[in-house]
């Protein structure tokens, strides 16, 4: 373990004052949350904080200086054996905090005076300075909740078929991790949906998932607000003779009914077939017909024509 004098960059003759500066200075610039594409920013951070609990209270620091203790707090010959810095127990660095899990991959540690600042200095005084945590009050005087860690941001591609049955759909984290979502009723482009306690990890509470839906381009239905529109291929014979033929919704098939003489560009509506609306009910479904001529021709039909 470094000199913790040498890790906070200070004097052995500095104040206690300038301690505390430069460890503010070195917390904030190697926080994680601050460094999220920094993968050793994490254990600067760590060696800051053990270098402060050290020095940064006035009783281990003397201990230190006096050769009683190392850098890491623990006793260098007999008889000191029972001497722990900050008050913490056992040694323990964290014997001031209760961890409590708080979602995946998070954990989150409250101090408690009752047990001695593991900080030594007013580290947790320092984190609320820095990162903005208010005390709160968590059944015993001068308890403070850690940072939380950072949102994410997700995007999740959803097909038209998924916006119209809300199912649970798998979404894909910048971490690897895989996810069930289940999308509310309403769902639009663009609309986004947090997951409470999905996020990164931090020193408290884990932060939260932000998922944008993005709605997928369809082979078969353009999305007009709340309702679709469908081309719907009709044979020539059941254009001029009338037909009932199926038509794809999200939901499954239907019939429709083609009257007699349709053209194309005639417009079916299939009402409430489209995609669920905020307020309740559904938009509908529009299937344009499209007139099909028989494919290889048609002899009849060209005979027919030329006596017209």
């Amino acid at each position: 373990m470094r000199d913790p004098y040498e890790v906070l960059g200070v004097g052995k003759n500095a104040s206690a004052k300038e301690i505390k500066a430069a460890y503010r200075k070195l917390a904030k610039k190697h926080h994680p949350d601050q460094n999220p594409d920094d993968a050793k920013a994490k254990d600067r951070f760590a060696a800051a904080n053990q270098a402060y609990e050290i020095i940064g209270d006035e009783k281990s620091r003397a201990a230190f200086d006096r050769g009683e203790i190392d850098a890491e707090g623990k006793p260098r010959f007999q008889g000191f054996e029972g001497f722990h810095p900050g008050g913490g127990a056992g040694g323990d660095p964290f014997a001031g905090f209760r961890r409590q899990q708080s979602g995946p991959g998070g954990a989150r540690f409250e101090f408690h005076s009752t047990g001695g600042d593991p900080f030594g200095g007013g580290a947790g005084d320092i984190f609320s300075e820095l990162f903005g945590q208010a005390s709160q009050r968590a059944g015993g005087a001068g308890s403070r909740r850690a940072p939380p860690g950072r949102d994410v941001n997700v995007t999740l591609d959803v097909t038209v078929e998924e916006a119209a049955t809300a199912p649970k759909v798998t979404a894909m984290f910048p971490d690897g991790r895989k996810i069930a979502v289940k999308l509310p009723a309403y769902v639009e482009d663009g609309q986004t949906i947090r997951l409470k306690g999905q996020g990164e990890p931090g020193f408290g509470e884990p932060g939260d998932a932000l998922v944008k839906i993005r709605l997928r381009r369809h082979p078969r239905y353009r999305v007009e607000g709340r309702d679709l529109h469908t081309d719907l291929p009709v044979p020539l014979k059941d254009a001029v003779l009338g037909a009932k033929l199926a038509v794809d919704t999200p939901t499954g098939r239907v019939a429709v009914n083609v009257p007699a003489g349709s053209s194309s560009d005639k417009v079916l509506r299939l009402k409430g077939r489209g995609l669920p609306e905020k307020t309740g009910g559904h938009g509908n479904l529009y299937a344009h017909v499209r007139v099909m001529l028989p494919e290889g021709g048609d002899p009849e039909l060209e005979a027919l024509m030329r006596r017209q």
